[in-house]
């Protein structure tokens, strides 16, 4: 294990690329410090918390199938503190932590079946186990209302597969109530949040656009609960719902589902909202295209402005994969309808739309065979949402019209290979899948994780309605071997904001966790002093076409 410090020593593998700003705020991150696991591709860094006052992280391991306690010194220096073995409760793989700022962890934690109920495991601060309750089938990520009082549990609950003999466990939220402590919990303090009430409903939610396509599956086993965000006022829960392309709104004061909302598709086809659709063009080339994209966020978080509440989204996108069945399809493989799409042949060539990964499940409106229109995942992009669902402004495509500004030789490139410029662009491109808000010097600020080429993007989030870009830091050497530390950070998985005010270093902090390299940074947050000269990129407005729930287009400025 190697602890790099980026405060005292210089680091070849750091490639910072932050002297690009929007005049709205120049803000920057500073690197202090590395945790390395020395894991290539193991998910050895994913996910973290952290608890104040100790000044501890404590980072989830999947190659190991710990939680690694970090501790973050006054310097803003990682040093490895101790380790908890999940291994050693005979479980099955750890998937996320979170704090109680009553002085514990939580960890959730699958059964070795991954259909199973998984468990919810609690620690203190120093690792000891403390207690366990059972929770749905496979935990993921899990998060403290803003009192403390519950703790709510996103249950996924994956199939393992659609052919004979597989089973698909119902999504659900488990709400476990720690107001009296966690020493006496039992499993009667869990209950459950289903969607068995829609499952009458199955047409009617797909008509109105949620993506409810397994083969046999229900409305409850359908829908597969990825990430949860809790209103500021905590008395709702937005869920994302990725595959589904939807948002599940949960009332946390009668602890049931009371809405399924569809999310819409991004038009590709309008200006702003270009995308570079090809792996085979030897080039960049972000152009409209066709094409519709499913919003299907990963992380997602609310913020309050104005006594509203706002749902930020990383719409990274996602694809079901199985023996059994498979959605996935390239546009060059399938029969185009020649009214829609007159100049087939041309869109189908692998430079232009061929190679783009697209769903089988949508686009055949006059089911003829043949596609009359295409549905790409994820949109490349963040997006900011009001309580309802609805949506406020989305980034458009500026993630990559930034990348291809900032990083020419390496757009687009995935996250185990420093050698692989354009690879990405067929599938989900730049691929945002965490995020975290956070608010410096008065501003408040979104922090996106791009999966794929990696770094993280900031915009200054304060008004809703016109977020800014303000800069781009990327942590990587793309001149290194990709499964050497001299690589640096690759596959940022997690985006941890820690407040000023708790801060260890006296600074706000943003922690990032990433999966490929199984390395952990943490990042100094602050606007520079009136005066200091930054390179301005600008970025022209960005139009947001979507294709509303019940099939007809808006747009959105």
């Amino acid at each position: 294990m190697l602890i790099r410090n980026l405060l005292t020593a210089a680091a070849p593998c750091a490639l910072l690329l932050g002297a690009i700003a929007t005049p709205a705020s120049a803000f920057s991150l500073t690197p202090l410090s590395t945790y390395e696991t020395g894991v290539f591709d193991g998910g050895a860094a994913e996910i973290a918390t952290f608890a104040p006052g100790v000044n501890r992280l404590f980072v989830t391991n999947a190659n190991l199938n710990t939680i690694d306690i970090l501790n973050l010194s006054d310097e803003g220096v990682l040093s490895l503190f101790s380790t908890i073995d999940i291994k050693a409760l005979d479980l099955g793989g750890i998937n996320s932590v979170a704090f109680n700022d009553r002085g514990y962890i939580a960890a959730a934690v699958a059964a070795k079946n991954a259909q199973d109920p998984g468990s919810v495991l609690f620690f203190d601060l120093n690792g000891i186990y403390q207690n366990a309750v059972q929770v749905g089938s496979l935990p993921d990520m899990l998060t403290f209302t803003p009192d403390g009082n519950k703790l709510l549990v996103a249950n996924e609950g994956e199939p393992s597969g659609y052919e004979d003999g597989d089973v698909d466990p119902e999504g659900s939220v488990s709400i476990i109530d720690v107001s009296g402590g966690i020493g006496s919990l039992t499993n009667g303090d869990v209950t459950t949040a289903t969607f068995n009430q829609f499952d009458a409903q199955k047409q009617a939610l797909i008509d109105a656009g949620v993506r409810i396509f397994g083969p046999g599956a229900s409305v409850s086993q359908d829908l597969e609960p990825e990430y949860i965000a809790v209103s500021p006022d905590g008395k709702t829960a937005y869920v994302s719902l990725q595959e589904n392309n939807a948002f599940g709104i949960l009332d946390l004061e009668t602890g049931e589902f009371t809405d399924i909302v569809p999310l819409g598709y991004k038009n590709h086809n309008l200006p702003g909202n270009g995308l570079d659709a090809s792996n085979r063009d030897d080039s960049i080339n972000i152009q409209n295209h066709p094409v519709f994209g499913m919003y299907q966020p990963d992380a997602i978080a609310t913020y309050e402005v104005d006594g509203k509440t706002y749902i930020v989204s990383a719409n990274e996108g996602d694809a079901r994969d199985y023996d059994g069945f498979s959605e996935e399809d390239r546009i060059g493989d399938l029969t185009l309808d020649p009214d829609a799409f007159p100049n087939a042949d041309v869109l189908q060539e692998n430079e232009n739309l061929g190679r783009l990964n697209i769903t089988n499940t949508l686009g055949d409106t006059d089911n003829d065979g043949d596609f009359d229109q295409l549905f790409s995942y994820g949109a490349r992009s963040f997006s900011i949402w009001d309580a309802e669902g609805k949506l406020v402004w989305d980034s458009g495509d500026q993630f990559e019209q930034i990348l291809a500004n900032l990083l020419p030789e390496n757009f687009n490139a995935t996250n185990d290979d420093n050698d692989s410029f354009d690879n990405r662009s067929d599938d989900k491109g730049p691929e945002p899948e965490g995020i975290t808000i956070g608010m410096v010097g008065g501003r408040i600020y979104a922090f996106i994780g791009l999966e794929r080429v990696g770094g993280i993007m900031m915009y200054d989030i304060t008004d809703p309605n016109n977020p800014q870009f303000v800069n781009y830091v990327n942590n990587r050497n793309f001149s290194a071997d990709a499964e050497t530390p001299e690589a640096g950070d690759l596959g940022p998985e997690g985006v941890l904001f820690i407040r000023r005010d708790q801060s260890p270093t006296g600074k706000a902090l943003v922690v990032v966790t990433n999966e490929i390299s199984g390395s952990t940074t943490v990042y100094a947050a602050s606007v520079p002093e009136p005066g200091t000269a930054m390179g301005l990129l600008t970025l022209g407005a960005v139009g947001v076409g979507v294709l509303g729930r019940k099939g007809q287009r808006s747009s959105h400025n």
